[in-house]
Formats: structure tokens, C-alpha cells, sequence
């Protein structure tokens, strides 16, 4: 899956290059509102306004899986620190963003239902979602590592350009970060894309100790776009297929 090149390299989002992120989404095809308003009480358009509920159900993902598998591996704390020092975080920022904008939050009750999503028009795909990564990582410990690491990958992805249930229902591609021109969601999203940054060289430390130094294959991006993020330059070390 492609992301823009400035999205993938470690540090490169920050409020300074906001507005350019603005130009550049209408450019490329996004949202162009016929002004160049970031107020936040300008409405969202329908695409902008399902692409953030979307967000929130998927960072609600996140950190329910984490928090799920931080039961099952109470010795691993990556799934816990991640799931309770930035998930949390996350779903709360889409929270607010929803509220700051005027749209219904799909999942009111998130802090109480684990694993339950609500949403009317991607609940659906969040619990199937939640399902297929928990049955992953009941495997074992290093698989729920992997899937922690997918999570971020897609996430990424997600958040920049537009999940691929999105585009199957009919929604432009692209239809987050690199759509809106609305300043508060380009804020947001950057936040929340370097966190997954972040918490995917997390997970991949901790499978790398396990499988060995450049072994981790990316599993939704591309591996140049993971090998950018890392900041690695070694070449993938596919001998532990052969093991």
C-alpha cells in the first residue's frame, strides 16, 4: 500500500509543514472546499465525517487488542505501556475531534465495552477486525507481537490515505490526511500517525530480539516504506523461513 514519502520518514510531521499538508491533500485530489477555512466549526464533508468515526473505532482497536493481550502476557509491558499511555490517548483525541466538529461518536461507551464496537456504519468491520487479531495473538506471545505490528502498519495507512473498506464502499482514495484541508484533522492525524511510528519500532525491537537484528517483514506497507520508519538499511534476513 502507498503512503506519500512524508509520512513515512521518522520526525518528518510536524505542525510546521501543516499547511503545506493542507495544499498538497487538494492537490492530489482531496477535499477542496472552495476557501482554505480550518475554523473548527466548519462542517465536515460526508467523506471527512465517516473517515474520522472510522478512526475512532480503529484506534479503540488498537488499544483493545493491546489491552487484551497485556491480560494474556502480563510479562510482555509493551502491550499495557502502549494500549494505556497512547491508545487511550488516541481514541480520546478522536473523541474530541468528533465533538469539536459535530459529529456522533460511534462508540459513546468506549472506555467500557472491550472489544465491542458499535458504530453503525463500520462496527461491524472493527468487531471482525478485533476477532481475526485476538485469534492471532492467542497463539502465542511473539504472534501477538506481529499482530501488534500490523495494527500500526495499517493504521498508517489508514489514517493517511483511506482504508480499503472505505474505498470498497464507494469513498475517494484518498480520504484522511492526505483528503482533508481541515487544520484540526491534519493535526490530529499527524499525531496519531507518529505514534504508530513510534509503537511500531516498538513491536518490531521486541520481535527482532526474538527472531533476530532485520528480520521483521513488513506486512501492509511496503518494506521500504517499514525499513524508512525503522531507519534501517540492512537487507531483510529471510533465513529464519528456513528454520
Amino acid at each position: 500500500m502507498k503512503l506519500i514519502s512524508k509520512l513515512t520518514l521518522a520526525g518528518v510531521i510536524s505542525l510546521t509543514i501543516t499547511a503545506f499538508v493542507a495544499t498538497d491533500a487538494i492537490a492530489k485530489g482531496g477535499k477542496n472546499s472552495g476557501d482554505n477555512s480550518t475554523d473548527s466549526s466548519t462542517p465536515l464533508d460526508a467523506t471527512e465525517a465517516s473517515h474520522l468515526t472510522f478512526m475512532r473505532e480503529e484506534e479503540k482497536l488498537a488499544r483493545d487488542v493491546y489491552l487484551t493481550f497485556s491480560g494474556w502476557y502480563p510479562g510482555q509491558q509493551v502491550f499495557a505501556n502502549i494500549a494505556t499511555k497512547s491508545e487511550q490517548t488516541h481514541t480520546d483525541t478522536m473523541r474530541d475531534k468528533l465533538a469539536q466538529y459535530n459529529v456522533v461518536d460511534p462508540n459513546p461507551n468506549t472506555d467500557e465495552n472491550l472489544g465491542i464496537f458499535t458504530g453503525e456504519e463500520w462496527g461491524e468491520y472493527f468487531s471482525e477486525k478485533f476477532t481475526a487479531l485476538t485469534d492471532q495473538g492467542n497463539i502465542s506471545e511473539l504472534e501477538a507481537l506481529k499482530a501488534g505490528a500490523f495494527i500500526e502498519e495499517l493504521d498508517m495507512h489508514d489514517i493517511a490515505d483511506c482504508p480499503v473498506v472505505m474505498t470498497d464502499a464507494g469513498y475517494p482514495d484518498p480520504c484522511g490526511l492526505n483528503y482533508t484541508d481541515e487544520l484540526g484533522l491534519i493535526n490530529a492525524y499527524s499525531f496519531l500517525i507518529d505514534g504508530s511510528e513510534n509503537h511500531l519500532r516498538t513491536y518490531v525491537g521486541q520481535i527482532e530480539a526474538v527472531e533476530g537484528n532485520c528480520t521483521y517483514e513488513a506486512q501492509y506497507l511496503s518494506q521500504d516504506e517499514v525499513d524508512a520508519i525503522l531507519g534501517r538499511t540492512c537487507s531483510i534476513n529471510k533465513s529464519r523461513k528456513n528454520r
